[in-house]
């Protein structure tokens, strides 16, 4: 494939420039402003290694997980690790606070497990908790700021788990370094900065705890300053020493509800019965083939595993490797694929502990013909609906406001197992509700804030002590012998099944190494609008796609991109440009 993606000469600082974004929320578009974004941003080459790689989404976090794997630790141990320094130095998007999904590769067994931290409902959650007393949604950010957006975390819980079947090194020591930086202070990032002073999220300016620590003496973070975190050192200190009994039964789970339950702006009703009992899950992942190769994703209530797949099963029978992905032809390919699946997605994909989901119907072959007939080559075909894999199901799509932040972890140890893990707090500061020195997740906003449409149920619903749907898509590729080839993933709200879904394409279509394939100008349509990365070569098929029919954006796409591919002897790690990811390794 030529090497068409050229980006502005002009290198400007990563993370900087922020701008809008539409979200369809049922059939109404609103325009809030997107954090997180960037333009101009230099294309960057891949690293290689021959013994382990750690990839993540700032250079501190990398640093640590990178210490981990130096002395013996296997990717669980260098993940865990990873998450502690994130939720210190890039608060925004993760954190102890929220959830994430793991997909775990058993180099001795060559198999795939994952591990489902996402966040629950409380047990007193009702399924009008976010319509106003019209039965209307209420406005986006009054659903996202404030207590009653905050499900139980279960990041901690879910690495836990992880750790106690594959950890190598022993619980306390992945909390030395995390420890140390909260203590001795990092130096706050651009990126940070400018999400703190454009007040994306307006929580933290009017929440009294979340206001001091990032608008320190009344003025907004700035990149360079020195920031200390001894509250979060103290609650790693007690995590490192008890495990996690503190967070989910001690004095922190205390902190937790009575910040939720007594928040300034909208109290929720979050309870210590919540905390105690929040249970991971050890799930099998969901798994299809494409072009020989067998590529595996979180199940629900994870939709980015089953909606990634669909994709690239639709796209299958086109011979892409034919064209460049900067080609109208199949640019206009990948968006029709792309709205199917997204169509699917949206009415029949969420927590499969409480509604039934036809997973198996969604991917097989049988489905997947019927569904690519819709397909017109020459025309856009506008707002694609839902297919009908199993005919007695009778969901109604859903309005859940799913929004862009997020952060990927993607590992290869020394022994070969592997870690893809996507871990969140949802938007931009959660919650914005901040206890011990760290923040809460808003994820009960990403369950559809109406229980019922026209008449029928939404399968995301709220439900008490349910697990919303997620756009989340850690995912894992194996060869044709059997051998792990590519571990990947994406930040990004719901475009992260369109991100995760291009990537692959490069690195199997197109031969790319993770970089390469990583760089490359996004493209983006969640049944809706098409959109085009701004300050990319991709602009230039504006035309042609709006002479198919397409209505097409062009604007600054927030991908977060981490991938390692597995070479003989080899290992290929990129980190995406549009953030500031590191990738190291030895």
């Amino acid at each position: 494939m030529k090497k068409t993606h050229l980006f502005n000469s002009i290198a400007l600082t990563i993370g900087l420039i922020v701008s809008c974004s539409t979200f369809a929320f049922a059939d109404v578009k609103r325009e809030v402003r997107e954090p997180e974004a960037a333009t101009g941003y230099t294309e960057q080459k891949a690293v290689t290694t021959k013994e382990f790689m750690v990839a993540s989404a700032n250079p501190y976090a990398t640093k640590v997980g990178y210490n981990i794997l130096k002395a013996g630790g296997s990717a669980i141990d260098a993940a865990i690790a990873v998450q502690l320094v994130l939720t210190l130095v890039e608060p925004q998007s993760s954190g102890i606070g929220g959830g994430a999904f793991t997909l775990y590769w058993d180099e001795q067994q060559r198999a795939i497990t994952t591990f489902d931290g996402r966040e629950t409902a409380p047990k007193a959650a009702k399924s009008d908790m976010f319509l106003d007393q019209s039965g209307k949604p209420i406005p986006w950010i009054k659903a996202v700021v404030g207590g009653r957006s905050v499900g139980v975390p279960g990041v901690l819980a879910s690495l836990k788990m992880a750790h106690d079947k594959y950890g190598r090194l022993p619980w306390a020591d992945l909390f030395k370094d995390a420890i140390n930086l909260a203590e001795r202070g990092f130096r706050v990032s651009p990126r940070l900065q400018k999400l703190v002073e454009m007040e994306f999220n307006p929580g933290v300016a009017q929440l009294d705890a979340t206001r001091q620590y990032f608008f320190p003496e009344g003025r907004p973070l700035k990149a360079g300053d020195k920031l200390k975190n001894p509250a979060l050192a103290e609650v790693y200190k007690s995590l490192a020493k008890e495990g996690i009994e503190p967070f989910y039964q001690g004095w922190i789970a205390k902190n937790i509800v009575n910040a939720v339950q007594n928040s300034e702006i909208a109290p929720g009703v979050l309870s210590l019965d919540d905390m105690r009992n929040y249970k991971p899950v050890e799930r099998a992942p969901v798994c299809s083939s494409y072009r020989e190769h067998k590529i595996c994703g979180m199940a629900p209530p994870s939709s980015g595993g089953i909606t990634v797949l669909q994709i690239l099963s639709l796209l299958e029978p086109y011979e892409l490797n034919k064209r460049p992905f900067e080609n109208v032809h199949t640019a206009h390919l990948f968006t029709q694929a792309s709205r199917l699946a997204f169509a699917d997605r949206n009415r029949y994909i969420a927590d499969s502990d409480f509604v039934q989901v036809p997973v198996d119907d969604l991917l097989s072959p049988e489905y997947i013909k019927r569904r690519s007939q819709e397909v017109n080559i020459h025309q856009d075909m506008g707002k694609a609906v839902a297919g009908e894999p199993v005919e007695a199901l009778a969901y109604a799509d859903d309005d859940a406001y799913e929004l862009p932040s997020t952060s990927h972890i993607s590992i290869v140890d020394k022994y070969g197992n592997a870690i893809s893990m996507t871990t969140s707090i949802e938007m931009a500061f959660g919650s914005a509700v901040m206890v011990d020195g760290f923040l809460l997740n808003n994820q009960l906003t990403d369950f559809a804030l109406s229980p019922t449409r026209d008449g029928k149920l939404v399968a995301n619903r709220v439900e008490p002590l349910k697990r919303p749907r997620s756009s989340m898509a850690p995912m894992m590729v194996m060869s044709p012998t059997g051998t792990l080839k590519l571990v990947v993933g994406s930040p990004g709200g719901s475009r992260i099944i369109n991100y995760v879904a291009q990537t692959i394409l490069g690195v199997i279509d197109w031969k790319l190494d993770p970089q390469q394939a990583i760089n490359m100008p996004k493209l983006t349509n969640r049944n809706d609008v098409t959109t085009l990365e701004k300050g990319t070569s991709i602009v230039k098929l504006k035309t042609g796609l709006e002479a198919k029919g397409h209505k097409v954006f062009v604007r600054d796409l927030n991908s977060g991109i981490q991938a390692i591919q597995v070479r003989s002897h080899t290992l290929v790690g990129g980190a995406d440009p549009r953030r500031e990811g590191k990738v190291m390794g030895e």
